[in-house]
């Protein structure tokens, strides 16, 4: 007799699957009360360092050493060019569109010239390439002209920002951005939609580039990677209306009167967390500390303290608390990457770490190495009697 974990009521059908249990997750957690984990460590903790060790820890599932970090990373580097008729393909799509079509499609593009076959070896080519894909996408959609080829030894999000080519751009505030915003974003449980389509698209055995690409569709919904540009959008609405200089007390009128409108208030709550959003207050502490006077920082921490002080009265809210995309768009905004456009594009190359690290272990380690089975979740027939 097996253990039954988990029984089926008829109330969380149509849910979206919430909550159902459907396999393990060996590379982040998050716990309701306490946050975003890492391979058992705290984002918060984290993100203090350089993504090369946070991407040594997500792979191996251990801290590397200064030693193995850097060899590691030195491999990485042999493997983070593209071939000349992959970016002369990517160079040619339609720049019509959201940028993410173009990313998916670019993703699409070197799997068909770049990929092994191996999920473990295009995990790891994949992860590598991505800084220079990503630049590239954004740069041919942008209008930027030509990508830099890429310089890995600069360093994983050095070498990205040093081939973006935002204009006039204070290279050292936009790379230490980058820094903190990829970190941040590298994984969320097992369960996320981008990373759960990746990991289904990839249990038919389509490849790592395919499986990415799908993923990445699955990113550019406004209910998920596209929620940081509408709170940015939410964000820049309220400083119209209450002004730059507006006091924490005008903000929060300004919310309580949205409510009563049944307007939405952006940025506040989260599926599974009960207290605010770790990752947020990362942020939050860095904005605070480093562009305090701008408009934007000083309106997003009066509607951080003012926003859960009003939702908090109300009982039917169980997270009054803002989350990471409440304020990852200002981050951005105030390093000088001003374009909401690529916010989603950013996230993704942040998240492609975490996907493709678990698709390797669906396919490649799951069941004692036989892999997951094809998804094929059962759906009850509510249609006409047969």
């Amino acid at each position: 007799m097996t253990d039954v974990l988990f029984e089926i009521t008829k109330d969380q059908l149509e849910t979206g699957l919430r909550g159902v249990p459907v396999g393990y997750c060996t590379t982040s957690t998050v716990d309701p009360m306490k946050g975003l984990f890492y391979a058992g460590k705290p984002v918060a903790e984290l993100s203090s360092w350089r993504p090369e060790e946070v991407i040594y820890l997500i792979m191996f599932g251990k801290e590397g050493s200064p030693k193995e970090i850097d060899q590691f990373f030195a491999e990485m580097g042999k493997r983070s060019t593209l071939k000349p008729e992959t970016v002369k393909a990517i160079e040619k799509l339609p720049r019509e569109g959201h940028p993410m079509k173009l990313f998916s499609s670019a993703l699409l593009i070197a799997g068909m010239l770049e990929i092994t076959g191996d999920y473990k070896e295009d995990c790891l080519n994949l992860i590598a390439k991505a800084p220079y894909l990503v630049a590239l996408v954004i740069n041919h959609h942008a209008g930027w002209g030509s990508t830099p080829a890429p310089h890995p030894e600069l360093g994983y999000m050095e070498n990205f920002a040093a081939m973006v080519k935002v204009p006039n751009a204070d290279r050292k505030k936009l790379t230490e951005a980058f820094r903190l915003f990829n970190i941040l974003h590298y994984d969320h449980g097992g369960g996320n939609l981008s990373t759960f389509v990746g990991k289904a698209v990839a249990s038919g055995l389509e490849d790592m580039y395919g499986s990415m690409a799908a993923a990445m569709c699955a990113l550019e919904g406004p209910r998920h990677g596209r929620a940081n540009q509408d709170c940015l959008e939410f964000l820049r609405a309220v400083v119209k209306e209450v002004g730059e200089s507006a006091s924490a007390a005008d903000v929060e009128k300004l919310i309580v009167d949205r409510l009563a409108g049944n307007k939405l208030v952006f940025g506040f709550g989260h599926a599974v967390l009960r207290i605010e959003d770790p990752r947020a207050k990362v942020v939050y502490d860095f904005l605070g500390k480093n562009y305090s006077s701008h408009p934007l920082v000083k309106i997003a921490l009066h509607l951080r303290t003012a926003g859960t002080k009003v939702l908090s009265e109300n009982p039917k809210i169980s997270d009054p608390h803002p989350n990471i995309d409440a304020i990852s768009g200002t981050l951005l905004v105030v390093s000088g990457f001003d374009y909401p456009e690529y916010f989603t594009v950013l996230f993704g190359l942040s998240r492609i770490i975490g996907i493709a690290r678990q698709i390797v272990y669906e396919r490649l380690e799951a069941r004692g190495g036989k892999g997951t089975p094809i998804i094929r979740p059962k759906y009850l027939y509510s249609g006409p009697k047969v």
